[in-house]
C-alpha cells in the first residue's frame, strides 16, 4: 500500500460536524481526501471540528501504527509555529526547550537576512554551529588571541564559532537564509550579548577613557539594539579584508560541506562532519543524510548524545523506541525539528516521492551510531536465532558493515557503505 493510500484509508463522507440541531459546520470542503483516525478495524471517523491539513501532514499521529504503545513526549516542532522577529533587515524564529521541551541538549534558529542585512556584532555562551540554507553571506570573527577570520559563506557551507568569540554575519547580493544550532537547548536569540546594547549601557566617560577618545565621539551611538538591520551590500571580499598582526586562526570557521565526498549507501548517501574533518567544530558532530524515495536510513542509536534533527526537503516518518513497552511514530517535512534522546532506537524512512534531506547534530566532538543489523551480524549465529526466531538464511544475510541508508529492495549482494 503506498503512502498516500495508507494516510487516506478513508475519506471523509459526511464533512459537517453537528453545533446544534439546526446549524452544521463544513470541514475538509474544498481541501481533497480528509484523512481519519482509522487503521484497520480500529478507530473511527471525525467529522470535525477539525485541522485536516495539520492531520494530513501528521498522519502516524492521527492513526498511529499498532506497535505505538506507551509514554513518549512530543519529537517534533515546526519552525512555522514559532514566533517569527521581523527586521528591518530579515526576520529569525527559533526551536528551544520553550517550543519543544524534550530538547535539553541543543537549540535552533532560521534567520534571514535581506541583501546587506547585518546580524549585528555579538557573542554568546553557547556554540554556534551554522549550515547556509540557501543565498550567501559574509562573516566575521576574532579569537581570544585576536586573530581575525573574514570570509564569504554560500549555499551547503559551514560554519562554527566557540562560545564567547564575537562574530557578524552578512548578506551578500542575493541575501540568505540559514540554520543555526546551539549546544544548549535553554539557548535563546533574544538574549545573546550585542555591541549595540553594550554601548548603549556603559557611560560616555568609560568609553572616552576605553579608546582615547572624546565622549564627544559617542554622541551618535544607538539607544537600543539593533540585533538584525538594513545596511549596503559589502563589496569584494578582497576589499573588506583586514590585516591582523596575529596571524590567521589555526582552524578556519568554515568548511565547505558539498565539497566533500559523500558515503554512498543502497539507499541514499552521508556525509559526517565532526572535530575528526571540520576541526574548529570542537563540540557539535553533524550528519546530512540523503535518503532516496523508498529509502530509510538503518534502524540505529546513538550512544553518546541526543540527536537534535532539522528537515530541509521531502516528507519522512520516524519511530522511536524509548525502551520497555514505550514506542512512538512521528512525520516530518521541510522545516521541521525532530529529536532523539540518547541512545532510543529508532528510524528515518522517506514517505513521500522525492529524496529527503536532512541534519543529525549531537552535542560532541564526534559522530557515533551503533547499527541494529552490525551488532546482529558481529555476534555468534546460534544466539541472534534464539533470540529472534530468525531464519540461517536471514541470519547469513546480515551486513557485518553498517549499511546507514538502506534501499527499497535491499538484496544481500547489496555493498556495505563504509563511512570514513
Amino acid at each position: 500500500m503506498n503512502p498516500m493510500s495508507r494516510r487516506t484509508m478513508l475519506a471523509a463522507t459526511a464533512a459537517g460536524g453537528a453545533l446544534t440541531a439546526s446549524t452544521t459546520l463544513a470541514q475538509g470542503a474544498g481541501q481533497g481526501d480528509v484523512p481519519q483516525p482509522i487503521r484497520g478495524n480500529t478507530g473511527g471517523t471525525d467529522p470535525g471540528p477539525r485541522n485536516a491539513a495539520a492531520d494530513r501532514d501528521n498522519p502516524d499521529l492521527l492513526a498511529p501504527p499498532p506497535t505505538d504503545a506507551g509514554d513518549i513526549p512530543n519529537l517534533k516542532w515546526p519552525f512555522s509555529l514559532s514566533h517569527n522577529r521581523l527586521q528591518d533587515g530579515g526576520w529569525a524564529r527559533q526551536v528551544t526547550v520553550r517550543e519543544l521541551p524534550v530538547s535539553k541538549a541543543m537549540a535552533g534558529v532560521d534567520m534571514r537576512l535581506n541583501p546587506g542585512g547585518i546580524r549585528e556584532l555579538h557573542w554568546h555562551k553557547a556554540d554556534e554551529w551554522s549550515l547556509m540554507l540557501n543565498g550567501s553571506a559574509r562573516i566575521t570573527c576574532i579569537d581570544e588571541n585576536g586573530r581575525n577570520f573574514i570570509a564569504d559563506v554560500k549555499q551547503g557551507d559551514l560554519w562554527y564559532f566557540s562560545s564567547g568569540l564575537p562574530h557578524s554575519i552578512q548578506a551578500l547580493q542575493d541575501g540568505c537564509e540559514f540554520l543555526l544550532v546551539f549546544d544548549d537547548g535553554d539557548f535563546s536569540e533574544d538574549n545573546t550579548f550585542l555591541i549595540s546594547q553594550w554601548f548603549a549601557h556603559l557611560p560616555k566617560p568609560v568609553l572616552a577613557k576605553n579608546f582615547n577618545e572624546p565622549e564627544s565621539a559617542f554622541a551618535n551611538i544607538p539607544q537600543k539594539q539593533l540585533y538584525i538591520f538594513a545596511a549596503p551590500v559589502p563589496p569584494s571580499l578582497q576589499a573588506d579584508t583586514v590585516a591582523d598582526p596575529n596571524g590567521p586562526v589555526p582552524n578556519p570557521f568554515v568548511f565547505r560541506m558539498m565539497d566533500m565526498q559523500p558515503v554512498k549507501c543502497p539507499g541514499g548517501s552521508v556525509r559526517i562532519v565532526d572535530s575528526q574533518v571540520f576541526k574548529a567544530s570542537a563540540r557539535i558532530a553533524a550528519a546530512f543524510v540523503e535518503i532516496e524515495p523508498g529509502g530509510m536510513r538503518e534502524l540505529h542509536w546513538h550512544p553518546l548524545a541526543d540527536e537534535w534533527q532539522y528537515y530541509i526537503s521531502g516528507r519522512a516518518r520516524m519511530t522511536v523506541f524509548a525502551s520497555g513497552n514505550n514506542s512512538r511514530t512521528f512525520d516530518y517535512q521541510a522545516g521541521d525539528v525532530g529529536y532523539v534522546p540518547r541512545a532510543m532506537g529508532h528510524y528515518i524512512e522517506n514517505t513521500g516521492d522525492a529524496p529527503v534531506r536532512y541534519l543529525e547534530m549531537f552535542v560532541a566532538p564526534r559522530y557515533t551510531d551503533v547499527s541494529l543489523a552490525q551488532w546482529l551480524a558481529l555476534i555468534p549465529p546460534e544466539l541472534v536465532k534464539q533470540h529472534l526466531h530468525l531464519s540461517d538464511t536471514v541470519i547469513g544475510r546480515l551486513q557485518k558493515q553498517k549499511q546507514l541508508v538502506v534501499g527499497s529492495s535491499q538484496s544481500a549482494t547489496s555493498p556495505p557503505a563504509q563511512p570514513g
